[in-house]
């Protein structure tokens, strides 16, 4: 019988059992992102308000905002990629040319709690900032892969686009096709419907999935697929996008994701610096596979 205080909810107390399962994920993620040259990071958990707001699109209402006794306006961070922004605009000399990062760290959404939706979840992230390249982006894919691989998920499969290919269509269709396999395809009008069926891979993609292949040994429908749906519902995205579909099936809920952000960095530096990141997302990939 429960007799103290209960959390609030979307928040919970982690079990031993399950505590000892991130650990062991964590060291198992982490010795891969070493393997390939990835340093650890950390950064604070409260930002100001206005270095995360402007940044999410819509998603920027689930954003926990509050004032301090000074009456400053601060916030909990929604995920690790924009306070990672706002760290590298303050450390260009990182830059050399490029920085790989990774790190372990709770996020804060207030969202409608559900199976795999919390309000407090930690993610693990790996991001290379300073490279535009199409190797660059291979590079973290192989690394997601592989981390998933490591922590002994077989059957997880990479979803991948390239926003290139909705620039002929407003945010509110990306929307609607993004959303496809929760909605349904018959839910769809039909001109998106063909607009899917019609997309193939663009050149950028294309030279990705040859990488893969050859530099990494990855297989096309074994590790990766493209998914002509996948969008992410970010706005900070540029080009590449990928989610991690535990049991390889399109419509799985996802375990991770990311994506090239060329423009977010220079938000904050003032120029624009490359980016490409991925963040597993620990709390789901657990509670899914229980």
């Amino acid at each position: 019988m429960k007799k103290g205080p209960p959390t609030p909810k979307g928040f919970k107390d982690i079990m031993p059992k399950e505590a000892r399962l991130r650990r062991e994920y964590f060291n198992k993620l982490a010795e891969v992102l070493e393997k390939y040259g990835f340093s650890p990071l950390e950064t604070p958990v409260v930002e100001f308000a206005d270095t995360l707001l402007g940044k999410y699109g819509e998603e920027e209402k689930l954003i926990y905002t509050f004032e301090d006794r000074g009456g400053r306006k601060l916030a909990l961070r929604y995920d690790l990629t924009v306070p990672l922004a706002r760290f590298i605009s303050n450390n260009l000399g990182l830059l050399n040319p490029s920085f790989a990062r990774y790190q372990i760290g709770e996020v804060f959404r207030g969202e409608n709690p559900q199976r795999g939706r919390s309000r407090q979840f930690t993610q693990f992230d790996c991001d290379i900032l300073g490279s535009g390249s199409e190797e660059t982006d291979a590079k973290v894919i192989a690394c997601s892969i592989e981390g998933i691989r490591a922590i002994g998920f077989n059957k997880a499969k990479l979803a991948i686009n390239d926003r290139e290919n909705f620039k002929s269509l407003n945010i509110e269709q990306i929307r609607l096709i993004d959303k496809m396999y929760k909605i349904g395809k018959e839910n769809l009008p039909q001109d998106l419907i063909s607009f899917i069926e019609k997309t193939k891979p663009t050149q950028r993609l294309i030279k990705i999935f040859k990488i893969l292949e050859s530099d990494y040994k990855l297989q096309k429908g074994r590790d990766f697929f493209f998914d002509p749906t996948l969008a992410r519902g970010l706005d900070y995205y540029t080009s590449t996008v990928f989610e991690m579909k535990l049991n390889g099936n399109p419509e799985d809920l996802s375990v991770g994701g990311g994506g090239r952000y060329d423009n977010l960095i220079g938000m904050f530096a003032k120029r624009q610096i490359p980016a490409v990141g991925f963040s597993f997302g620990i709390d789901r990939i657990i509670e899914l596979s229980s």
